[in-house]
């Protein structure tokens, strides 16, 4: 798509699937076209690095940190075209008027984050963001049980916090069978 059209893409799945890793992938390929890209990522998540959104696979690309939603308009820079936005679901409130702001006023808005939490519930604000989203892409992880396409985030820590930042050895891929 090319002028002021702006638009909404949604990377969606449950934890080591792929999504940063397709954030990035997307990103680095605006930034190839020239295009002026903005990433941001949430303060809170400091698992691989405090200033870039990392993938599982050690993909790195440098993001702006935010503490909530607003916190992207405000350090937005007009000229932005592409904004990128890892690990939505740790500043949900106010997310989807923003992203809607920016694709509204011609922004290519990439979101990556889960679609559900760690007991298979909807996870704010990308089931939201799906309704409104002009392209939706779910990844599948491997089940670290039986090796078939897994959907779901399986918690192994006990704790029933809603957000709790994490990795391998506190959570893994399971299938909708283990």
């Amino acid at each position: 798509m090319t002028g002021n059209v702006g638009w909404i893409e949604v990377i969606c799945g449950p934890m080591f699937s792929g999504k940063s890793e397709e954030l990035i992938r997307r990103l680095r390929r605006a930034q190839i076209a020239r295009k002026r890209v903005q990433v941001f990522k949430p303060a809170i998540d400091i698992r691989y690095s405090a200033e870039e959104i990392v993938s599982h696979s050690a993909q790195r690309l440098g993001a702006t940190v935010i503490s909530s939603a607003k916190d992207i308009l405000e350090k937005l820079d007009w000229r932005t075209q592409v904004v990128g936005i890892d690990e939505p679901n740790f500043v949900a409130d106010g997310l989807v008027e923003v992203a809607q702001q920016l694709a509204d006023s011609g922004k290519q808005v990439l979101i990556a984050g889960l679609d559900t939490d760690y007991l298979g519930r909807p996870f704010a604000p990308i089931p939201d963001l799906l309704c409104l989203a002009e392209s939706i892409t779910k990844t599948l992880a491997i089940c670290m049980r039986c090796g078939n396409p897994a959907k779901h985030t399986q918690r192994l820590v006990d704790t029933e916090d809603l957000i709790v930042v994490g990795a391998t050895g506190m959570y893994e891929a399971r299938c909708r069978r283990c």
